[in-house]
């Protein structure tokens, strides 16, 4: 018993010893200290947490590591830029009670914590106010209810914060009252811990998220194919053979993974590793994140230059999400999202 306990802390542990002060990450990097004081400016709205284990695939001294830009809080993301906002895609609106947001008639999305195993620099929800979305028990009942009383829904999305950032005996919680509504027929996951603290995939959490009655889906969000390494490729495996549906989401950034080579390397190195390229997002124009944006003729040259390089199952769908539109909406040769 003891023994199965400490593999279970083991993910816990290198969470909660993540970097969360840019001196350390920057002195870490043998990075030029007088980063140090716009670093912490920029940490005070939004905090610097980095698992370090993904440190441990930057190349020190180089302080454009795509790795590095991704969680480096800079000073830039103090600037205010038109046309970007707290809540680019006006999710308010969408959220009827607290811990749950229904955007599209199928699918509902639950955030069953708030926090995150990293903090991305460029994340839409950077500026979203979790301690007010946070339902408690009761409201996760009310939640539950929600979703058995619409038979439309027919998928349930845990995204947050990340959910596997939670325990398993919340998610294996959440799991059993989903599977007891006739109408679901799948559970999806978005998370970064996959990629980010790969320990988080244990035989516990595979329980938790998994039954026979529901299909369940696993997309992880991967931008740069450094960020793919043996652990990664092990943890996927372990959900692969329990029968969970793996896809990634990539965010195209400026700077770290703006060019056909690395996207296409990325393509490969997720396959590889039994995982599919699904979506390939245009930024979210959100407050403090302008400074990776890219033009959309950008976006559109690049996703048509994997096009040519890959075959069709390894190309992801070029979208953009737009705040009340029935769907993602796709970027392939359509003037929808605006510069």
């Amino acid at each position: 018993m003891k023994c199965n306990l400490d593999k279970n802390k083991s993910w816990q542990h290198a969470l909660t010893n993540a970097i969360t002060e840019p001196s350390e990450l920057i002195k870490l990097l043998e990075l030029d200290e007088a980063l140090i004081p716009k670093a912490h400016l920029a940490a005070i709205t939004f905090p610097l947490k980095v698992p370090r284990g993904f440190v441990a695939r930057m190349k020190k001294g180089d302080v454009n590591d795509p790795l590095l830009q991704q969680v480096l809080p800079l000073a830039a993301e103090l600037e205010t830029h038109a046309g970007y906002e707290t809540d680019p895609l006006r999710e308010k609106q969408f959220n009827p009670i607290p811990g749950l947001l229904h955007k599209y008639p199928s699918r509902v999305l639950l955030t069953p914590i708030g926090a995150c195993g990293i903090n991305c620099r460029y994340c839409f929800r950077r500026h979203f106010a979790y301690e007010d979305n946070n339902p408690g028990s009761a409201g996760w009942e009310k939640a539950i209810d929600y979703i058995a009383k619409d038979p439309a829904i027919s998928e349930v999305i845990l995204s947050g914060g990340d959910p596997l950032v939670a325990n398993d005996s919340t998610l294996a919680s959440l799991t059993q009252k989903l599977i007891h509504i006739p109408h679901i027929k799948r559970l999806r996951i978005h998370t970064r811990m996959l990629i980010v603290l790969p320990e988080r995939i244990t035989e516990e959490l595979i329980t938790a998220i998994t039954h026979p009655t529901i299909k369940t889906i696993l997309v992880t969000h991967c931008n740069h194919p450094q960020e793919i390494n043996s652990e990664v490729v092990l943890a996927a495996q372990k959900l692969k053979k329990a029968g969970v549906i793996l896809l990634n989401q990539t965010v195209l950034l400026k700077g770290i993974n703006d060019h056909v080579d690395i996207l296409a390397a990325l393509s490969e190195a997720l396959f590889s590793a039994d995982i599919l390229p699904y979506y390939l997002h245009i930024l979210d124009k959100v407050q403090g994140a302008a400074h990776f944006d890219l033009a959309l003729q950008t976006a559109r040259t690049l996703h048509q230059g994997l096009i040519e390089r890959l075959s069709g199952y390894l190309v992801p769908k070029l979208v953009c999400e737009q705040p009340g539109a029935p769907a993602k909406v796709s970027m392939t040769g359509l003037e929808f999202c605006t510069e």
